[in-house]
C-alpha cells in the first residue's frame, strides 16, 4: 500500500523558523514527520528570508513586513519551491500553518499588525489549492 505523503509546515513540526525564530511545535504534525508520512518545509525560509525576521502580513494582494519593505517575491520563490517538493514527493494533501502570509488557510490577519483577520489564504496555501493538494491547518487537523 502506497503511504500518503504529506507537506507540513516546518514550524509545525518543530523546526525553529518562525519570523521570531521559535517553533510552533505541534504534536501530530511532529508525529507524522516522525513516521516519515510528511515533509516538513517553511516557505519562508526557502524564499531566502532570515530567522528571525520581521513579521510580514498580506496587504492590497503584496506581503510586507511591518516596517512596509515588501517581502512579496520572496513568499513567491518559496511557495514556488514548496510545490515543486510536494509535487516531487506525490504529497495529495497539506497541514499547514494557521493564519500565516505563506500558509495560512481560509484566514489570514490583514496587513494592518493588529491581529486582525480577514477571509483569505496565504501564498503558499493557495498555490497548493491551485495544483489539486489539499489544505488544512493544525486547528482544523484531526487524526
Amino acid at each position: 500500500m502506497k503511504k500518503i505523503m504529506i507537506v507540513v509546515s516546518g514550524c509545525l513540526a518543530g523546526i525553529c523558523c518562525r519570523y521570531d525564530g521559535e517553533a510552533n511545535s505541534f504534536e501530530p504534525v511532529v508525529e507524522l514527520v516522525r513516521q516519515g508520512r510528511a515533509i516538513p518545509f517553511c516557505p519562508e525560509v526557502y524564499g531566502g528570508l532570515n530567522t528571525p525576521r520581521s513579521p510580514c502580513e498580506q496587504k492590497n494582494g503584496r506581503i510586507v513586513d511591518c516596517d512596509g519593505i515588501d517581502c512579496t517575491d520572496a513568499f513567491r520563490r518559496g511557495a514556488e519551491e514548496g510545490l515543486r517538493l510536494a509535487k516531487m514527493a506525490g504529497c495529495t494533501e497539506a497541514i499547514l500553518k494557521s493564519r500565516s502570509p505563506s500558509c495560512g488557510s481560509g484566514l489570514i490577519y490583514d496587513g494592518t499588525f493588529s491581529s486582525t483577520k480577514i477571509p483569505g489564504d496565504g501564498l503558499f496555501a493557495r498555490l497548493l489549492k491551485e495544483h489539486g493538494i489539499t489544505v488544512r491547518t493544525e486547528e482544523d487537523f484531526d487524526l
